[in-house]
């Protein structure tokens, strides 16, 4: 991978994380069935801790021999989470209705649908 993919899917990923950072602003919890009705205290822990767990293992792939399965995982995963946020819109526990969080979350999907692209056709 050149070092400009590489760079891509690097600020794509620090693109992802400050998304999580806002999603916990935002009690993104919220959006999720088994969250959603859970006390708010409670909801923010649980959420906040399944998250260790999703980046050690984003980490310790990316740090693997299965570096490119993992590269389109990512980049899948972050197009589907795009188009998610899109559909739930107009959800009215959305709290990621500005501008702030939407030039984070959809540039993420866009830029993880060309890191795919060029990962593909090398």
């Amino acid at each position: 991978m050149t070092d400009l993919l590489l760079l891509l899917f690097l600020f794509n990923l620090s693109l992802f994380l400050l998304h999580e950072m806002d999603a916990i602003r935002r009690s993104e919890w919220k959006l999720f069935f088994v969250l959603q009705d859970m006390d708010d205290a409670k909801a923010y822990k649980v959420f906040t801790f399944i998250h260790l767990p999703l980046y050690t293992i984003i980490l310790a792939l990316l740090f693997s021999q299965y570096q490119t399965i993992t590269f389109w995982v990512l980049d899948i995963f972050l197009m589907i989470h795009a188009i998610l946020h899109l559909f739930f819109e107009k959800h009215s526990r959305n709290e990621f209705k500005n501008t702030f969080s939407r030039f984070i979350i959809y540039p993420m999907g866009i830029l993880a649908a060309i890191h795919l692209l060029l990962i593909a056709n090398p």
